[in-house]
């Protein structure tokens, strides 16, 4: 199989792309970024590409299946429509590329609580893009909505404080469905659905995730 990525310079985007480079029935890999990236593989194709631009390449996005795990925060982007353009609009454009190119599975990583009538900017967000993809038509398509994620070697501490209260809650029983799951079991999980063959729209919520890490 052709895998493609968006979103392969981050958290989980990482640990996917190095868990496909070893999976054998992924053939080749190819990932589009903004920048460089220090990875080599003989399965491995780089396009530095400008998201503000897909016109330009959406022509490339063709192959099996479409892993988009794009996105940022809103300290990062600096505004809500800054952080919307990156987790809304360029994976929308993207999985519409996609789909007309003939890909025929999609995987979106998507947020514990997305919905179109959530309270919160994020989640709303998140529901939207979910509800927006659903329909481009992809024989397959997965939207996991994954809890707080543990990062390796994360250097936020306002990350690390909640995750360590959400452990110290899970191991007593509570908030088990928002237990922190690792980038690398989130990656794990992505792969395990675009290799099911399993037709349709599937919505992955937080507590059917397994953890193995």
């Amino acid at each position: 199989m052709k895998a493609l990525i968006i979103g392969a310079t981050g958290a989980t985007g990482k640990d996917l792309l190095e868990q496909l480079l070893k999976d054998e029935a992924f053939d080749s890999v190819e990932i589009f970024v903004r920048r460089e990236v220090r990875c080599e593989s003989p399965k491995l194709t780089v396009h530095i590409v400008d998201f503000d631009k897909m016109e330009d390449w959406k022509n490339m996005l063709s192959g099996d299946v479409l892993f988009s795990c794009l996105g940022t925060t809103l300290r990062a982007a600096g505004s809500k429509e800054a952080q919307w353009k990156v987790d809304y609009t360029y994976q929308l454009e993207a999985a519409k590329a996609a789909r007309e190119n003939g890909v025929a599975t999609y995987v979106l990583v998507s947020s514990i609580g997305a919905s179109t009538k959530a309270k919160f900017f994020y989640t709303r967000m998140k529901g939207t893009l979910d509800e927006e993809v659903s329909r481009l038509g992809f024989p397959r398509c997965f939207i996991i909505r994954p809890p707080s994620l543990i990062r390796k070697n994360s250097d936020r501490i306002g990350e690390k404080a909640g995750l360590a209260g959400l452990k110290a809650l899970n191991a007593i029983g509570l908030l088990r469905a928002f237990r922190p799951l690792s980038t690398e079991d989130l990656a794990a999980a992505m792969i395990r659905l675009a290799k099911s063959g399993e037709d349709g729209v599937r919505i992955v919520e937080a507590e059917s995730i397994p953890a193995t890490t």
